[in-house]
């Protein structure tokens, strides 16, 4: 009987220590760290890159269209592009689904958005950024560190969060 025990106990230990090697791990970027570089590819055909982006402050949002908390920021967050054109802002708007250039332009069709859409159909952002929540939103500060995290939906224009995005904008 101790002799099975044993080689069950083995056998876990050996099992466990394969899934966690095998595994892929996904670092979560945190307030004050550098936001981590990335480059994908627009609605349009566009390369957008965050690098070239510094020197404004952007929000970086991953969602997808199964998502009904996704769906449901959207508005929000259609307003608060509006409010701050014209400003040192960015909104980029990821989809991590891996159908998501069939799936969004229908999406689009029927509820249209004037802020990038980027896609991430190989999960290689979001898997750069830890994100596993959706939708999932990373501020970043006009010198490339991220000021916030927020995972949940969020009014996105509510006088409060356009007082903050436009305090940060001043620096």
């Amino acid at each position: 009987m101790r002799s099975i025990i044993l080689v069950v106990v083995i056998a876990l230990v050996g099992l466990a220590g394969y899934i966690t090697t095998n595994l892929p791990t996904t670092a979560s970027v945190v307030a004050g760290e550098v936001a981590p570089d990335f480059q994908l590819e627009d609605t349009e055909g566009n390369q957008v890159s965050l690098a070239a982006l510094r020197g404004k402050v952007v929000l970086v949002n991953f969602w997808a269209t199964w998502c009904p908390p996704c769906r449901e920021e959207m508005p929000s967050m259609e307003r608060l592009n509006e409010v701050m054109a014209g400003e040192d802002f960015v909104m980029l708007a990821i989809n991590t689904e891996q159908k998501g250039r069939t799936v969004v332009p229908a999406f689009l069709k029927k509820t249209p958005y004037t802020f990038p859409i980027l896609f991430d159909d190989k999960e290689v952002v979001q898997n750069l950024y830890g994100v596993y929540k959706f939708p999932e939103s990373f501020v970043i500060r006009k010198d490339g560190t991220v000021d916030q995290k927020i995972v949940g939906p969020l009014d996105w224009s509510s006088t409060k969060t356009i007082a903050y995005f436009k305090g940060l904008i001043k620096g």
